[in-house]
């Protein structure tokens, strides 16, 4: 049996309404662009339709100009029973000349479910190389920092 699809790349087009008030692609196209690219990553893993659950440490460390062309790489770094850490870059270039500068990186968490919204089984995934095996452990660590983060939010008062 095959394995099912664990990473992809979309490509987008910075076009002018996706550009904020300081002239670049302000944060919501490329979150977007993320959720996308995180979704279908997902659902060409488990096979299902896929919720975001979480969407995290969010880096934003180069801008995108209207014009770039954009891409959006996701891979799954880490299966529970019916969640999966997608591991997303985010690269941005001019069209013409291909030279490839990183602009974001995140982990997402979705889930997969069926047509009544609760949770499915999807097939697990195991790190083979090194570079998996590194992935891997950096998303349990940070599952349990998220947990903490979880806990530090709920004590906030808003």
């Amino acid at each position: 049996m095959n394995e099912p699809q664990r990473s992809l790349t979309l490509r987008f087009l910075a076009e002018p309404q996706d550009v904020n008030f300081g002239g670049k692609v302000h944060g919501g196209a490329v979150m977007k662009w993320i959720d996308l690219a995180a979704y279908a990553c997902a659902a060409g893993w488990s096979s299902r339709y896929c919720v975001t659950a979480y969407a995290g440490g969010i880096r934003f460390v180069s801008p995108i100009h209207v014009g770039s062309l954009v891409e959006v790489s996701a891979e799954v770094i880490y299966t529970g029973n019916s969640s999966m850490h997608i591991a997303l870059q985010v690269h941005a270039c001019d069209p013409k000349s291909l030279n490839k500068r990183k602009t974001t990186h995140c982990i997402v968490v979705m889930v997969a479910v069926d047509e009544t919204g609760h949770k499915v089984s999807i097939p697990q995934w195991l790190p083979k190389t090194e570079e998996d095996k590194k992935q891997y452990e950096s998303a349990k660590k940070l599952m349990e920092m998220r947990k903490e983060i979880s806990a530090e939010m709920d004590r906030l008062v808003l």
